[in-house]
């Protein structure tokens, strides 16, 4: 959907709700809605934690769009690296974002700018619910905020809200993941039910109790509360039994049945069984819907080296197509001016993707060997200093441009001349 350009909204600098400066941190908790539930599957758990662990452990930093270097000093570097506001670290932020868009399907963090600069001083996660991005009879967009203690509504630009989206069918509002997983999440939530119920009944369905007496007509029990209350003579002996023979501590005791009862168990049948060992089918279902491994899942039996790979191509696919959306967004809404056309707010995923030792060796030794890296490059991936000579890159003779090679060969041979022979 193509939108008329608009005017560019100017950020206000007025202050913003209380609930913006952190005097309550329920506006941005995340539990609460129904979505919540979903974490209560323990595949679903894992996963939108791995996640979220994914983004949170890669460094934000500010590139030059033209040299590729890294700009060490700027105005967003404490906010970046330091403190993403008075609560959170930037790793926390960008973990509670994460979840927050897989969960909610929207991530949205209040710009909250120096009233004297305008410079940005924090960003503060607001809870999805209460924001409503909507557009306006101009279709320019604007984000309804509902401040939660007051119930007064703020109308705040888009230069005023970072917003990271889940998977999003028409641009303007992300869908969470558990919307559409809920089928695989329903299944497994009933999987847990039909398990529970058989295990309180000591691993066995329920059976049934068979006499030839006459059990008609009611009779007069005690109640919870000591009220005398009428029921049938079937419901009493019903009541008796499960109270002395089923479930927990109660479950296998021996039975002794008297008035010519007599009990015939139900036996567990193979579909039955079946059902119950289908956690795996939707462990699967989560993987798929959320890209992440098997085995991060505790879930496979592939061996080491598919799942290291498996790792690899999740941090390639899933986390970088995560990440290219949130390095487009943190570079429109907090840089500005021209540092917006110059520069790029980037995520180092380097961390994310440092695979065992012997793996990043070989890989460092590539690097190296065809000029790309030098040692110093090298010892900042490792979060190492760099040491004397370090900062010369080596490439091999090995390879060489084709218009230089004959002067190369002839150095190599002594200086021979090639085309006389000697």
């Amino acid at each position: 959907m193509i939108f008329p350009k608009k005017k560019t909204a100017v950020p206000s600098t007025a202050r913003s709700p209380d609930l913006l400066y952190l005097d309550s941190s329920k506006g941005w908790e995340i539990s609460g809605s129904s979505e919540s539930a979903a974490l209560r599957v323990s595949a679903f758990y894992r996963a939108l934690s791995f996640r979220a662990e994914t983004m949170s452990v890669m460094p934000f930093y500010i590139m030059d769009r033209e040299t590729k270097e890294r700009i060490r000093e700027h105005r967003l570097t404490e906010l970046l690296t330091l403190r993403a506001n008075e609560a959170m670290s930037p790793s926390e932020y960008r973990s509670l974002m994460q979840l927050m868009a897989d969960l909610r399907g929207n991530a949205y963090a209040y710009i909250s700018r120096n009233p004297r600069t305008g410079y940005i001083d924090e960003v503060i996660p607001l809870t999805p619910e209460l924001v409503k991005p909507t557009l306006d009879s101009e279709r320019n967009l604007h984000y309804l905020y509902a401040d939660p203690k007051s119930g007064k509504g703020y109308d705040l630009m888009p230069s005023q809200v970072i917003h990271y989206k889940g998977f999003t069918t028409n641009g303007i509002e992300g869908k969470s993941l558990a919307h559409y997983a809920r089928e695989a999440l329903a299944k497994d939530r009933e999987a847990k039910a039909y398990e529970r119920a058989i295990y309180r009944n000591g691993g066995r369905p329920s059976g049934v109790l068979e006499t030839q007496a006459d059990l008609g007509g009611k009779t007069t029990v005690k109640d919870a509360d000591g009220k005398e209350i009428e029921i049938s003579k079937k419901e009493m002996i019903r009541r008796s039994w499960e109270k002395v023979h089923n479930g927990g501590d109660n479950a296998f005791r021996v039975a002794v049945l008297d008035h010519g009862l007599t009990y015939h168990p139900i036996a567990m049948n193979n579909s039955d069984a079946q059902f119950v060992e289908s956690n795996d089918i939707t462990i699967a279902d989560i993987a798929r819907f959320t890209g992440v491994p098997l085995h991060v899942l505790m879930a496979g039996k592939q061996s080491y080296e598919s799942n290291l790979q498996n790792r690899v191509e999740f941090i390639q696919t899933t986390a970088l197509a995560l990440v290219t959306r949130c390095e487009d967004e943190d570079s429109y809404k907090l840089l500005s001016g021209d540092d917006r056309g110059l520069l790029r707010i980037r995520r180092n995923m380097d961390a994310a993707l440092r695979g065992d030792t012997e793996s990043r060796a070989s890989f460092y030794r590539t690097m190296r060997e065809i000029g790309a890296y030098s040692v110093d490059d090298i010892m900042a991936l490792e979060d190492r200093p760099k040491v004397p000579g370090g900062h010369t890159r080596q490439a091999s003779l090995n390879y060489v441009p084709l218009e230089l090679f004959y002067e190369l060969s002839r150095n190599r041979n002594g200086g021979s001349n090639a085309d006389t022979g000697e």
